[in-house]
């Protein structure tokens, strides 16, 4: 078995993998951490550099792309040295900080989806009172709650080592070793990050999500309704297809978040009760999995609008360093 230092006792075991497998992960780990750092800088650029975009809904938007971007920059990388070896060579101080800035910033992206959903519904649900509660304020709360609440969560499990507390021994004899850098949790740890990151957020979106799917197929029927009231023979085409599309938008929301993470969060919880019998390489793929969302997030929340899509042509054109470009009208 090849070990992480041949010359120490108590060395992790290296991953054996044969080229076949290597490269392919290589690819698709330098693939994922490109396309999410440069998925998320054009929307951190686009929406801080167009005036038109300085509102509050793109303030959420903005925060949750930076989140992404950090994750993308700081955190893949080093995960992708760990994923491919299995060994960790940056010591034990790095890897507590690498661990925390990766449960903090993962959580923080999926409680930044919250907030957007939280928004939307407002928007679709509660158009009259919109302004009287998304402000800038209030978007500031949900910026500062969104960041804040993740990292005092992470620092305290990861640096009070409360994620291993009531599995130390289990933890000593089976999973430490040098040149290791596993994201272990004891039972209890377990069902506290599961719920805190996970299982609370998803009810939260999905909850909201089916909220406003209910309203505004409510308010489509209603305007079929009453222009058949109106004119007999109007052609409901548009509100059907306005439905649909909205249908559609709905669930790649809601569908994608909880692909990319249920597999994860769901082993996760569930490691601790069978005895930690999941392979880590499983655990590692399960957590890339979960970082494609963050990957994807840009092209869910901001390439499918249109003005993104010009702010983008104009920055990848070179036409961002014109004159006055900050003022270019995205939309009308």
């Amino acid at each position: 078995m090849d070990l992480c230092y041949d010359t120490l006792n108590g060395s992790c075991g290296r991953y054996g993998r044969h080229s076949d497998v290597y490269v392919p992960m290589f690819i698709t780990m330098m693939l994922t951490t490109f396309i999410t750092v440069v998925g998320n800088l054009l929307v951190i650029i686009s929406i801080g550099h167009f005036k038109q975009l300085h509102t509050p809904t793109n303030q959420l938007i903005l925060s949750l792309a930076v989140c992404d971007f950090l994750l993308g920059l700081c955190i893949m990388p080093l995960s992708a040295v760990r994923s491919m070896q299995g060994c960790w060579y940056f010591g034990d101080i790095v890897c507590k900080i690498h661990t925390c800035c990766d449960i903090t910033l993962s959580t923080a992206s999926i409680f930044h989806l919250v907030c957007v959903s939280t928004e939307r519904y407002f928007s679709v649900c509660r158009p009259l009172t919109y302004r009287t509660f998304i402000r800038f304020s209030t978007v500031l709360f949900m910026i500062a709650f969104s960041w804040l609440v993740p990292a005092i969560f992470a620092a305290t499990m990861i640096f009070g080592e409360l994620n291993i507390k009531g599995s130390r021994g289990f933890y000593d004899a089976h999973v430490k070793c040098v040149g290791g850098c596993p994201v272990f949790f004891g039972r209890g740890s377990a069902v506290v990050s599961s719920m805190v990151s996970f299982y609370v957020p998803a009810l939260i979106i999905t909850g909201i999500y089916s909220s406003i799917y209910a309203v505004a197929l409510n308010q489509a029927r209603s305007i079929s309704r009453l222009f058949n009231q109106l004119r007999r023979d109007y052609p409901l085409g548009d509100v059907q297809h306005k439905t649909h599309k909205a249908t559609i938008t709905i669930a790649i929301v809601v569908g994608v978040f909880l692909i990319c993470w249920t597999p994860f969060f769901l082993f996760n919880i569930m490691n601790p009760f069978i005895g930690y019998i999941i392979p880590p390489m499983l655990i590692d793929a399960l957590v890339w999995f979960g970082y494609a969302n963050s990957t994807l997030n840009p092209f869910i929340y901001a390439f499918l609008y249109s003005w993104f899509r010009k702010a983008v042509r104009i920055i990848v054109t070179g036409k961002i360093f014109q004159h006055n470009s900050s003022r270019e009208q995205l939309y009308t």
